[in-house]
């Protein structure tokens, strides 16, 4: 089985100059390193804050690179410089309204300005697109309140199979009949 090529994209200005250490990738990075059993190659990229350049950062990783699973880190606030949202929307095939709804009701049980989060979740070719915070432990929070479906979703749109450790996430695919 070859292995799933994951991306983790920071989207930061501060973080792409160089004054702020990036703590979203590794952090995203240690969180699936932890909960992914089977085989996967990771990908880090630090771009700035912008609609273009997340854009054009998804297309390189999903079409050129051929990632399977991008998780982007940072640019989801309400800010004017906070782009990912209309970035993903400009190359996504397809949006998955429940990723976002799901992971803002998780962060909303550790703090109440989680409803400014604009995180979602999006498709393009065999790609899934997760949009997420850029704390370290505000991507633990959404990712474990929407892992347990990522990879079915996975197998669904065509993309590389991969396992979790069930004692951290416990995928969830339906038996076959």
């Amino acid at each position: 089985m070859p292995s799933a090529r994951i991306a983790i994209l920071t989207v930061s200005d501060r973080a792409h100059a160089g004054t702020y250490a990036d703590t979203g990738g590794p952090g995203a990075e240690d969180w699936l390193r932890a909960t992914i059993t089977s085989e996967i190659e990771v990908q880090r990229r630090i771009i700035p804050d912008g609609h273009d350049n997340v854009a054009d950062a998804l297309v390189q990783l999903i079409d050129d690179w051929g990632a399977d699973l991008v998780l982007v880190t940072g640019g989801t606030g309400p800010s004017p410089s906070d782009k990912t949202p209309e970035g993903v929307a400009d190359v996504a095939d397809f949006d998955m309204p429940g990723f976002g709804e799901e992971m803002r009701r998780a962060s909303l049980l550790e703090v109440p300005t989680a409803i400014l989060s604009r995180q979602g979740a999006s498709v393009r070719g065999k790609a899934l697109i997760i949009t997420l915070p850029g704390k370290p432990s505000a991507i633990a929070t959404c990712l474990n309140a929407v892992f347990a479906a990522v990879p079915y979703a996975l197998d669904l749109i065509g993309a590389a199979r991969i396992e979790t450790d069930p004692a951290r996430i416990k995928a969830f695919r339906p038996k076959a009949k």
